[in-house]
């Protein structure tokens, strides 16, 4: 994954934008500012938006100014205000593939001695398929070739009080033809974890559910 270039804004500004696979042309003309300016904004190295510019790119987002400006760091997410109702809603097959269409972070769920362990990585879809990569060395690695796997993506909007998870369950495979290397290698997956790995992997899902939480308005 790639990011902004001189600030934290920066960063997370490029970072979010990308997650949701958004141009800066379509972030800037849905935030009311020129392009060269949100271009300034994820590169410089002490930008300093209006609050009202840092909310209309926050809404664009699907995030809050605070998350952009990174007061939401250190905080546990999902914290919902007094007052909320928030209604639970089962998601179809389709809407989840829908949500996780553009990439970005999720969790590959394997067994270990102690129980089920949860890594972060980067992926992206092909087709309805999970890829990401990996060192062939890692414990990852290894534990991806068990009978079951699962793959956890999510998203969790503190500013509105919403958020939708979305659990994929199947087998994976070490991808080794290379014809769907070509196809995977074609995706530019960049590490999470950052270094030299040149290992993909590529998870087929037998079952997906999802949950949405929304708020009454």
């Amino acid at each position: 994954m790639s990011v902004g270039g001189g600030s934290d804004l920066g960063r997370r500004l490029a970072q979010r934008r990308e997650e949701l696979g958004l141009s800066i042309e379509r972030v800037a003309a849905g935030a009311s500012i020129d392009p060269g300016y949100l271009s300034y904004l994820e590169t410089a190295a002490d930008p300093d938006p209006s609050r009202s510019t840092l909310w209309r790119l926050a809404v664009v987002l699907q995030t809050s100014a605070a998350s952009l400006r990174g007061g939401e760091h250190a905080q546990p997410p999902g914290r919902c205000p007094p007052g909320a109702e928030p209604h639970l809603e089962e998601m179809g097959r389709e809407d989840c593939y829908a949500l996780i269409a553009p990439g970005g972070v999720g969790r590959f769920i394997f067994l270990e001695g102690r129980g089920p362990v949860a890594v972060p990585v980067n992926f992206r879809m092909l087709g309805h398929d999970v890829v990401f990569r990996t060192e062939a060395t890692t414990s990852l690695s290894t534990r991806a070739g068990q009978v079951r796997v699962s793959f956890e993506v999510d998203r969790i909007d503190d500013a509105m009080s919403e958020g939708w998870s979305v659990l994929l369950s199947g087998t994976a495979h070490r991808v080794e033809d290379p014809a769907e290397l070509v196809e995977v290698e074609a995706l530019g997956i960049e590490p999470w974890a950052g270094g030299h790995r040149d290992t993909y992997y590529r998870l087929r899902a037998e079952e997906v559910t999802g949950r949405r939480i929304e708020v009454a308005r």
